[in-house]
């Protein structure tokens, strides 16, 4: 199998939590093709509610036009746009209008809420996740409570049921003595939504019972609760909403990944299934793959071994460079930072000067080229007379820096061009340098470094915040992006480790990383599959 096949089989979309999980405030929706959705109208005109296997490898939906369960595969697990349909079942004979649909943790029973019947009917599963072998149980009425029925959800362990409605817009909690026996069901208190959403149609608890979202079609949106208390509706308080109005003018169900990375609408409006990213800019932390057909570029045809890589500042021209050929690879982009739209148009070749090149750094105006390699332990400083065309590249000087660092990996520049950074496995550390006279590196002059060993002791790539307050060490012991805070800008000794993000489950050799001036993208090189992947913030 080859690196790239091994790389894209079985990556899924959400990689990493982010570090504000669950905070639907920073929700995003991809808004350019393809989008991150998938319909769902061939099986159902007026779904209601949605539903995930806790691993995101399927998907059910449930709908009053066909009254039945429809169950999907999801190929890559949790990205909606890999989901196929795969059969269905039918809840006719107890409900004709049904509108919410919960599952027991390990698959083995089902909860359909209905506003035919204002009840809740269980089914049990004789195989787990597969609706085919559904069968009914029992029901449980709820209209003393709520005549509109709209969904339900239980506390993990089955000993709490919560059914909200648009009738009397109220979540309303019971107790169970039996454990996902609802015929055991009693009602023990309800707390009021009709400040936020006066026509309930969807909710959804996170797995500690810490936050409640409420999803509805008078406002269109996602009203997010704290509960001081899990599980105690009476003590909800409302926090804030997101709007999914421009997605979905009626929705009717909302369902999030288990670490709140991801939240998937469903509505009527439009008949499909939209998913949103939770994230947020410069935190690694919130590095997402979102779609992987439009975040993947293979560059093995210029270059099977990859160890660096730059953007042109508006992210219409990317470079790439590597020791398998020797050169500096340039790609046009026709969409700025969309890596697959990249199409090659030329090489340059630095194996003259250096025939085991690492790491690549351009002068922010493209009219100067840096490439630092490993054979001899300098750096290597070009002249573009044309800026941003490699082909017009011209050697002028170099820079030694074996004094420092005996097997460098890259290179970076403060804006200004009055310092130089350079990282290496040797030291396994950042070595800072000033530049008495800007872009010149032959009046480089070593001030002091930062070691990174602590994190990583094969440092590959380094990469700089444009303000200086933040450093990105990328390497293969971990397969980690390392993040730091710098207190005093562009000073490395100020330097303190932050926290990290894998990018293994996309690339175990990573060689270099870049990010989009904004922060809101992270781009991620390596030789394991000889690939540019993209990330969202």
């Amino acid at each position: 199998m080859s690196g790239i096949a091994r790389k894209l089989m079985g990556v899924t979309k959400s990689a990493a939590p982010a570090s504000t999980p669950w905070d639907v405030s920073n929700a995003v929706y991809n808004g350019s093709p393809p989008f991150d959705e998938f319909s769902v109208a061939a099986q159902e005109v007026t779904p209601q509610g949605i539903s995930f296997k806790p691993d995101g490898t399927k998907m059910y939906v449930i709908g009053n036009t066909g009254d039945n369960v429809n169950e999907y595969d999801l190929s890559t697990a949790w990205d909606i746009t890999t989901a196929s349909y795969l059969q269905n079942f039918s809840v006719r004979p107890q409900d004709t209008s049904p509108t919410g649909l919960f599952f027991k943790p390990d698959g083995t029973k089902m909860y359909v809420m209905g506003n035919s019947g204002d009840d809740v009917n269980e089914y049990d599963l004789s195989t787990a996740w597969d609706v085919s072998t559904s069968s009914y149980l029992q029901n449980s009425y709820v209209g003393f409570q709520e005549l509109s029925a709209q969904d339900i959800s239980f506390k993990p362990d089955g000993t709490k049921m919560y059914v909200i409605g648009n009738s009397g817009d109220n979540v309303n909690e019971y107790d169970l003595s039996t454990a996902w026996d609802i015929t055991t069901a009693s009602y023990l208190q309800n707390f009021y939504v009709g400040f936020q959403e006066g026509s309930s149609s969807g909710f959804f608890f996170k797995s500690d019972g810490t936050k409640m979202y409420i999803i509805g079609t008078g406002g269109d949106d996602v009203n997010e609760y704290d509960l001081s208390t899990a599980w105690d509706i009476s003590t909800a308080s409302y926090l804030q909403n997101f709007s999914v109005r421009p997605q979905e003018a009626a929705p009717s169900g909302v369902f999030f990944k288990p670490d709140g990375t991801k939240m998937y609408i469903i509505g009527y409006g439009v008949d499909k299934v939209k998913g949103y990213t939770l994230s947020t800019a410069w935190d690694v932390s919130t590095a997402v793959w979102v779609i992987p057909t439009t975040e993947y570029f293979s560059v093995s045809a210029q270059e099977a071994s990859p160890s660096g890589f730059f953007f042109k500042s508006d992210g219409t021209k990317m470079y790439i460079i590597g020791s398998g050929g020797d050169d500096v690879n340039e790609y046009d982009l026709s969409t700025a930072w969309d890596i697959s739209t990249a199409s090659y148009l030329q090489r340059f070749s630095v194996a003259a000067q250096e025939n085991n090149p690492q790491g690549i750094f351009f002068k922010p105006d493209g009219t100067k080229m840096y490439v630092i390699g490993r054979a001899g332990d300098d750096v290597n400083e070009y002249d573009l007379s044309t800026a941003w065309d490699v082909s017009t590249s011209s050697y002028l000087q170099n820079f030694y820096v074996g004094f420092q660092e005996f097997n460098p990996t890259d290179i970076f520049f403060k804006p200004d061009g009055t310092k130089m950074y350079i990282t290496g496995y040797t030291g396994d550390d950042v070595n800072e340098y000033d530049l008495s006279t800007a872009w010149d590196i032959t009046t480089a002059a070593y001030l002091q470094n930062f070691s990174v060993a602590a994190q990583d002791t094969n440092p590959q790539d380094i990469f700089f915040k444009p303000d200086g307050t933040k450093m990105y060490v990328i390497g293969t012991t971990n397969d980690y992006v390392n993040e730091y805070n710098l207190s005093t800008a562009w000073d490395i000794s100020t330097a303190s480790y932050l926290q990290n993000f894998s990018v293994n489950a996309q690339e175990d050799t990573p060689t270099g990383i870049f990010f989009k001036p904004d922060g809101t993208k992270m781009y991620v090189t390596g030789n394991g599959g000889d690939a540019v992947y993209s990330y969202d913030l």
